[in-house]
């Protein structure tokens, strides 16, 4: 007999302690993915396909899934959505300052662009 309940999709997450410098400081390294933090630290939370990156469907899947598997995004399904948020308190937690550097280097470089 076939069971009723809805079956919950769960993505992979490292824990905090399992979080790594040289894991963060990979998936901040790209433009793309740095894109996604700085809108992420702005919005709190929000779906893959509210954050417009001018990149394929498959290559943004890449990007976020590098940032979840740094542990800077936590990914949670709603429905068929993936729900985005950032680690904030994980990463302050372990790398004091780093995300607040990274996010004004983005915003410092974005502004000289304009």
């Amino acid at each position: 007999m076939p069971s009723t309940t809805p079956q919950l999709r769960t993505l992979d997450h490292p824990d905090r302690a399992e979080i790594r410098l040289e894991g963060v400081l990979h998936a901040l390294s790209d433009p793309a993915r740095l894109q996604v933090v700085h809108y992420l630290a702005g919005a709190g939370e929000s779906s893959c396909s509210a954050i417009d990156l001018a990149v394929s469907k498959s290559t943004s899947t890449h990007h976020f899934r590098v940032l979840r598997e740094a542990g800077v995004i936590r990914q949670v399904y709603r429905g068929t959505a993936k729900m985005n948020r950032l680690r904030r308190e994980d990463l302050d937690a372990l790398f004091p300052g780093l995300l607040d550097c990274v996010l004004r280097a983005y915003e410092t470089r974005c502004v000289q662009r304009t």
